[in-house]
């Protein structure tokens, strides 16, 4: 059964008047066509409505909505179910909030890595939550110095609250593998494409967010804190969430207008979660139009251009 957040009701409302209206043109014999386009037109001007005037927090919202596609699903519809997962990071254990692997794209290999929520409460136990540990990104720098070794390109899908604050991550250099991945992955000789396909919150993101492309889904956010988080730092309370999402300018409206991403995937009219065909083929054309770009470069030029890229960012003159 599909979710509906709060601003989403008047959808479920003409959605459940549709079925209905099927329903007794299939029982009776009375011709329902009419009503039933007339239904359909007035759902897709409320989605259009709705969708058009989202406020920040909304689209934080629809970022952790539960029916929203998570990077497994992602990667195996985009390799046609190519994808072999790799595992461990030599050192401590298989990381299961982080993910990744070779996989192929029409054809041409690509290194995927990404951070796993899980699916149902069991899952998501499992995954963590999408909350890596220091041997998750050191699992995802392995995996990534694999891909330049055999000149394979890497995508990586970003959708964390956070890198684990546990102690024990703490206690095993949560934030030297945080920092050590930004450094190497700045130097990485192949293509990297980030995508940030839901949340993209703190180091936690930044941990495999250093690419040549950075771009965000148009419903997602990327910032140095939820609104939650920084409510509670600020006003001692949650009740100002949605001020803080306000004031923190995290969609990707205003991180492609700051400068800090590089493009935004368009999503389906009523949102990546009511339709995952539409969106994986539009994140699936994203990628190969951007390694094709990235591919016609020197690999100095690419190099230079993501550091020079990176340094810009937070001066103004």
């Amino acid at each position: 059964m599909s979710v509906y957040l709060d601003f989403e009701e008047p959808l479920k409302a003409l959605e459940e008047q549709i079925e209905q209206t099927k329903e007794i043109g299939a029982t009776t014999e009375i011709d329902m066509t009419d009503k039933i386009n007339e239904l359909e037109g007035k759902l897709s001007e409320k989605t259009k409505e709705i969708f058009s005037g989202l406020t920040p927090w909304q689209r934080v919202q629809l970022s952790r909505h539960p029916d929203r596609p998570y990077t497994l699903a992602y990667i195996n519809a985009i390799t046609n179910n190519t994808f072999q997962e790799l595992h461990g990071d030599r050192s401590v254990k298989d990381d299961k909030a982080m993910i990744g692997g070779f996989g192929l794209i029409d054809g041409q290999s690509v290194m995927f890595i990404g951070q796993q929520k899980g699916i149902n409460t069991k899952m998501r136990q499992y995954r963590n939550f999408g909350m890596p540990n220091p041997e998750g990104y050191r699992k995802a720098l392995r995996l990534m110095k694999m891909a330049e070794k055999f000149n394979k390109p890497i995508v990586t899908f970003i959708d964390t609250p956070g890198a684990y604050p546990g102690l024990e991550a703490e206690e095993r250099g949560q934030g030297e593998a945080i920092a050590r991945n930004i450094y190497e992955m700045m130097r990485l000789k192949v293509p990297v494409i980030c995508i940030i396909i839901g949340e993209g919150a703190s180091g936690g993101a930044l941990g495999i967010g250093v690419g040549d492309k950075v771009v965000m889904l148009e419903n997602t956010w990327y910032s140095v804190i939820s609104p939650e988080s920084c409510s509670s730092i600020l006003w001692r309370s949650w009740d100002y969430k949605e001020r803080a999402a306000d004031a923190l300018k995290l969609t990707s409206e205003d991180m492609l207008k700051n400068g800090l991403v590089d493009d935004v995937i368009k999503e389906p009219i009523n949102g990546a979660h009511r339709n995952h065909e539409e969106i994986f083929s539009t994140v699936k054309g994203a990628i190969k139009k951007y390694i094709e770009e990235l591919d016609g470069k020197a690999i100095d030029q690419r190099i230079n251009e993501r550091i020079e890229k990176f340094n810009k960012m937070g001066v103004w003159n």
